[in-house]
C-alpha cells in the first residue's frame, strides 16, 4: 500500500514528508541523507533533548521573550514527549551532522507540529520551539543532562546495590578459608570475604570516581547559543535557564564558566567516560574471577556453584555456563570501546564546536545503561546465590605446601623451600612432611600451619 505524503517546505525548498509525520523538511531530509545504520539516538537522550525545550520554553516566557500561550503549549507537548509518547517520532540516524543540529531540528519540529494542535496557532520550530537556542548548545547540553540523569537515577543506585550485595554476601561467608592465587598457582590462603571485600572496594571506589566527576557534567552550554557569545539568547536566559532545570530534575545544573569551552570541546564526558571505562575493568575482574571460581565443576577450581540459570549448551546434556559473569564480561568490552570511541570523537573539536557530537551521546549513554543493567543481574543473578563447594576449598587447602610459609621465621626459607618441594613431589599434606623433616612436633605444626590463622597477618606466636 503506497504511503500517503504532505508537502512540507523549509528554507531549502519543498519536498515530500509523511502524511502521518509529526515531523518536518528537515528531519525529513536528515532521514533521506543518512540512511547509514539504523541507529537512532537513545529515548533517554531525545526526553532531555524535549526537557531542554520545555525548560526554554517556561523562561522564554518569564523572560516575555514568547508569548504565553505559545510556552505553555510547548512545554505540554514537551511533557508529553518525556512520557514516552511518540518515541517512533525521531528517526533520524546517529551518524548524521556532526552538531547534531537534524535532531535538534527533528525534536523542535514535532514540538512545534503539536503545539500548533494544542493552540490552533502556527508555532514555529526554529522561532518559537528553539528560541534563544541552537544545535550547538542544545546538544552538548542534552549530553550533560542525560548522562547526569542516568547516573543518578540508574547507575549509582545499582552500582550502590552491588557493592551492599557483595559486602552482605562476604559476611555470610567470612568463616570460608580457601587457597590464594597469585599468577594463578597456589599461594598463601585467604578467607574468601576478604577475597570478595577487594571486590566491593573497586565498586565503592567507582561510585566516589562517578561522583567526583559529576560536579563538571552538571555545567550547561546552554546559553551560548551558535559560537559560545550567547548572541540571540536573552541576557538572563542561560542562569534562569539552569535554576529551572535544577528545580526540575532535583540535580544542580549552572551555566558553564565558558560557553567556548562548552561548545568546542567535550572533555567532561570525556571524563565520566574513563570512569565508566574504570567500572568496567572492575567488573571484568570480578566477572572473570567468577568464572574461574566457578569452573568445573569437575575438572576446574570449582570453589563455588553459580545458580544454573539455563541450558549451557546445545549438544551436551547437563552443561551449565556462568551466564551472567559471561554477560558482564562483555559490557565491560563494549564500555572499554565505547571509552575509545568517545574519546576519538571528542577530539573532533575545530574551533568553536565540536562535530562528532551524536556519536558522544549515543556512546555515553549506551555505557552508562548497559553498565546499570548488567550490575543489576550480576548482583542478582550471581553474586546474591552462589553457594561454596567447602569440601573442594578444604581439600585443596590441606594440599597446599605454600603453607609452608609461615614456617620461613622459624626454619628459614630455605628449609621451607626444601619441605614444599617435597611435598609437592610427594603428593602429601604439608604438616606431614614438615613433621619428618624438622624439630617441631605436631601440635606446633597445626598452630602454625592452621589456614584460617594464617588469613590474619603477622607472625603466629
Amino acid at each position: 500500500m503506497a504511503e500517503n505524503y504532505r508537502i512540507e517546505k523549509d528554507s531549502m525548498g519543498e519536498l515530500e514528508v509523511p502524511e502521518e509525520a509529526l515531523y518536518g523538511a528537515q528531519t525529513q531530509r536528515a532521514i533521506n541523507n543518512f540512511p547509514i545504520s539504523g541507529l537512532t539516538l537513545p529515548t533517554a537522550f531525545i526526553k532531555t533533548i524535549a526537557l531542554i525545550k520545555k525548560t526554554a520554553a517556561q523562561v522564554n516566557m518569564e523572560l516575555g521573550e514568547l508569548e504565553p500561550v505559545k510556552a505553555n503549549a510547548i512545554i505540554q507537548a514537551a511533557q508529553q514527549i518525556m512520557d514516552g509518547q511518540y518515541q517512533q517520532q525521531f528517526p533520524v540516524d546517529v551518524f548524521q551532522t556532526g552538531s547534531g543540529t537534524s535532531t535538534n531540528m527533528n525534536v523542535n519540529e514535532v514540538l512545534a507540529n503539536l503545539a500548533a494542535r494544542i493552540t490552533g496557532m502556527d508555532v514555529s520550530a526554529n522561532d518559537d520551539v528553539n528560541r534563544g537556542q541552537s544545535s550547538n548548545d542544545v546538544i552538548p547540553s542534552a549530553i550533560h543532562v542525560s548522562a547526569a540523569i542516568e547516573c543518578q537515577q540508574k547507575l549509582l543506585p545499582n552500582l550502590q546495590h552491588l557493592a551492599e550485595t557483595i559486602e552482605q554476601k562476604a559476611g555470610s561467608v567470612d568463616d570460608v578459608t580457601k587457597t590464594g592465587r597469585t599468577h594463578l598457582m597456589d599461594a598463601m590462603p585467604i578467607r574468601l570475604s576478604q577475597e570478595m571485600g577487594g571486590w566491593a572496594l573497586q565498586i565503592r571506589n567507582g561510585i566516589d570516581r562517578i561522583n567526583a566527576t559529576m560536579p563538571r557534567v552538571y555545567k550547561l552550554a546552554q546559553g551560548g547559543t551558535a559560537v559560545g557569545t550567547g548572541i540571540n539568547a536573552h541576557a538572563q536566559f542561560a542562569m534562569q535557564f539552569a535554576k529551572t532545570l535544577s528545580r526540575e530534575t532535583g540535580l544542580p545544573f549552572k551555566p558553564n564558566d565558558s560557553f567556548f569551552e562548552s561548545l568546542s570541546c567535550q572533555d567532561a564526558t570525556v571524563e565520566l567516560s574513563g570512569q565508566l571505562k574504570v567500572i568496567a575493568v572492575s567488573l571484568m575482574k570480578i566477572a572473570n574471577d567468577l568464572r574461574w571460581m566457578n569452573s568445573g565443576p569437575l575438572a576446574g577450581l570449582g570453589e563455588i556453584e553459580l545458580a544454573a540459570l539455563q541450558p549451557g549448551s546445545s549438544i551436551m546434556p547437563g552443561k551449565v555456563n556462568p551466564v551472567i559473569p559471561e554477560a558482564v564480561a562483555m559490557v565491560a568490552a563494549q564500555v572499554i570501546g565505547n571509552d575509545a570511541t568517545i574519546t576519538i570523537a571528542s577530539q573532533s573539536g575545530a574551533f568553536q564546536l565540536n562535530v562528532m557530537l551524536p556519536l558522544i551521546a549515543y556512546n555515553i549513554l549506551q555505557s552508562i545503561d548497559i553498565l546499570a543493567n548488567v550490575i543489576e543481574a550480576l548482583a542478582d543473578k550471581a553474586i546474591a546465590g552462589f553457594t561454596v563447594r567447602t569440601g573442594n576449598l578444604q581439600q585443596a587447602l590441606a594440599r597446599n605446601p605454600i603453607l609452608v610459609t609461615a614456617l620461613n621465621p622459624i626454619i628459614g626459607y630455605d628449609k621451607a623451600a626444601e619441605i614444599a618441594k617435597a611435598a609437592y613431589k610427594q603428593g602429601r599434606p604439608i604438616i606431614d612432611v614438615a613433621a619428618e623433616m624438622t624439630s617441631l612436633s605436631r601440635e606446633e605444626l597445626e598452630k602454625l600451619l592452621e589456614p584460617s590463622h594464617l588469613t590474619q597477618g603477622g607472625i603466629n606466636e
